[in-house]
């Protein structure tokens, strides 16, 4: 599914949230790659689950297909600086829902961002008359849940011991949905 483009400026910087593209993919394949590297709030360490620029042209020509789909990038002057996804699916019992992620590069964290991100993907599953969203989020990500609480979503559940990190300790992830 296609979004309108959105222009932003906050703090000085102008960007623009709009609907992935394939000249994004190979972009996309390096910006997920430094994301997975740059915090262990992700479900993955840099390099696993890699996905290639064709994974990720695949991936954008089938999300513009669906009305179930979105794949929205942040463009800062023609550099992606964050992405998020929504995914739904076509079978009857839970086609009424998607499950949301998002990313941003560090070095462009403070600037809202994942919360334009999070807020157009909002928009358009209201618009889709999606009935809920679904997204997990590590325990210890207190900003992401706070956002998320500010948006709408509210604790579902907790998944115990979920993660490791880096420090060898094991981490909850809490289940959050946003119900229209």
């Amino acid at each position: 599914m296609q979004l309108a483009k959105q222009l932003f400026q906050v703090k000085g910087l102008d960007y623009c949230i709009r609907s992935a593209e394939i000249r994004d993919a190979a972009q996309l394949e390096k910006v997920r790659l430094q994301i997975d590297g740059e915090t262990e709030n992700m479900d993955r360490e840099r390099g696993e689950a890699y996905l290639d620029a064709a994974a990720f042209e695949r991936l954008i020509e089938e999300d513009a297909k669906s009305s179930r789909n979105l794949f929205l990038v942040a463009d800062v002057d023609g550099q992606i600086a964050g992405f998020s996804r929504c995914e739904g699916n076509a079978l009857n019992r839970t086609k009424h829902q998607v499950e949301f992620g998002v990313g941003v590069l560090q070095k462009f964290w403070g600037y809202r961002i994942g919360r334009k991100l999070l807020e157009s993907s909002i928009h358009w599953a209201d618009a889709q008359e999606i009935k809920k969203m679904n997204l997990k989020v590590l325990e210890r990500n207190e900003k992401a849940i706070e956002l998320y609480a500010k948006c709408g979503f509210k604790v579902e559940g907790t998944l115990k011991m979920d993660k490791r990190l880096a420090d060898g300790n094991y981490y909850d992830t809490v289940v959050m949905g946003r119900i229209r």
